[in-house]
């Protein structure tokens, strides 16, 4: 009995949204035959189509996840995301196999969902009738006579219990029998037409991890460079001062045992100085204090020093690996950077929790907004180090703000 229940309060909600929801559906082929016309008659389509297209994306996605629910599946976004400008844009949706599926699920949507949604609909209006003209059909004026069953006047409580109880366990019936069985076959049918077939999906997953191979490749390679520079500009420079100070020193020892004194403290603060610089550029690669104090105790670190006003929202996240540590840390320390150098914010809000089998980490600021991606925001670097452990990136910064940047880090626990 609680399965059923449970099953009712899942569905009926759902159903009774079809009706609305497929005459909204209907009107996303009128607005791309406008944004279609528009494009013929003075070019304006080219930026109102691509925007259709990305509310109809999130209309199905929305769709997408309440037929997962209703089946009780996890259904995951399948829309690769979009950067960049008007051209982008183009290129990404009608790149995008998912935006033909969605167009394709709009007709499935109007010519079943409609109809679910107005059963639905019924017989929760039959249940309320059957309620009403059998309680309180005594309280009508006699003027307006109650008719549940055809030809069949409620005049009196047994005329009102024959006719209201039939209707009631028809459409109770519907209700709790019916209306699951045929949610379920709308959710099995529209995650059909709108989820991608195992063979994409895999396909998909070999060009993501492509891509982020190539990424991580291109940041690694990059990385080294960094080091070499930072080893042969800095602390190779300091060794070669520091030998030739103490060279000098050997051999005025003797002769000039000030000046050999004074070389010698200026070698041992060259030695500290390259110490420094050494530590500085270890901790680049893998900052000690995640060894020292683990992940929480090197994010409340990064948090303190923030030059922004920021609030720690911190979730046990037990053991991570080093990898997966390492990335979220630099991630959050580059995005709290970006905050400070260009967001003019007056706080930010760090939160750091584990969902499932990955490491989410968002940071959200009341600053401008409008993150320019590609203008040195730091987002880039960001992405293709996460994109080499096969994480993703959601930044969501409208003008005027706020700005809220979402990293997701599989833990491979």
């Amino acid at each position: 009995m609680k399965a059923i229940w449970g099953a009712v309060r899942r569905t009926v909600p759902a159903m009774v949204l079809m009706a609305p929801s497929s005459v909204v559906t209907v009107l996303f082929p009128l607005a791309l035959f406008l944004a279609a016309l528009t494009i013929v008659a003075g070019g304006v389509g080219l930026v109102f189509l691509p925007l259709v297209l990305v509310v109809l994306r999130l209309w199905t996605d929305a769709h997408r996840m309440l037929a997962g629910r209703l089946l009780g599946r996890p259904v995951r976004r399948r829309f690769r995301p979009l950067r960049g400008g008007v051209l982008s844009w183009w290129r990404g949706v009608f790149g995008d196999r998912t935006t033909w599926r969605d167009l394709a699920w709009l007709p499935v949507q109007v010519a079943i969902g409609l109809p679910l949604g107005l059963l639905t609909v019924l017989s929760l209006g039959l249940v309320l009738a059957s309620f009403a003209g059998t309680l309180f059909w005594w309280a009508l004026p006699d003027s307006d006579p109650v008719q549940l069953l055809p030809g069949v006047t409620i005049a009196d409580w047994g005329t009102a219990v024959l006719s209201g109880v039939p209707v009631l366990l028809v459409s109770g019936a519907a209700l709790v029998f019916v209306l699951p069985s045929l949610a379920r076959w709308w959710a099995a049918l529209t995650l059909a037409v709108l989820d991608r077939s195992d063979a994409e999906q895999l396909e998909e997953r070999v060009e993501v991890l492509t891509e982020s191979r190539a990424g991580a490749l291109a940041a690694h390679g990059a990385e080294l460079r960094r080091i070499e520079r930072d080893l042969h500009d800095g602390i190779q420079a300091r060794l070669v001062s520091i030998a030739l100070r103490l060279g000098i020193a050997r051999q005025t020892m003797d002769t000039e045992p000030e000046v050999a004194s004074t070389l010698l403290a200026e070698a041992t603060e060259g030695v500290e100085a390259a110490m420094a610089e050494l530590r500085t550029i270890v901790r680049g690669i893998h900052p000690p204090i995640l060894s020292d104090r683990g992940l929480a105790g090197a994010v409340r670190s990064l948090v303190a020093d923030c030059p922004v006003p920021a609030h720690l929202d911190l979730d046990e996240t037990g053991a991570l690996p080093a990898a997966v540590e390492t990335a979220a840390y630099f991630t959050l320390a580059e995005a709290l950077t970006n905050v400070a150098k260009h967001s003019g914010a007056k706080s930010v809000d760090v939160r750091l929790r584990t969902v499932g089998e990955r490491l989410v980490v968002e940071v959200t600021d009341d600053g401008r907004g409008g993150i320019d991606e590609a203008g040195g925001s730091g987002v880039v670097g960001i992405r293709r180090r996460v994109a080499a452990l096969d994480g993703v990136v959601a930044v969501d910064s409208p003008v005027g703000g706020p700005s809220r940047i979402v990293v997701e880090l599989p833990c491979g626990r």
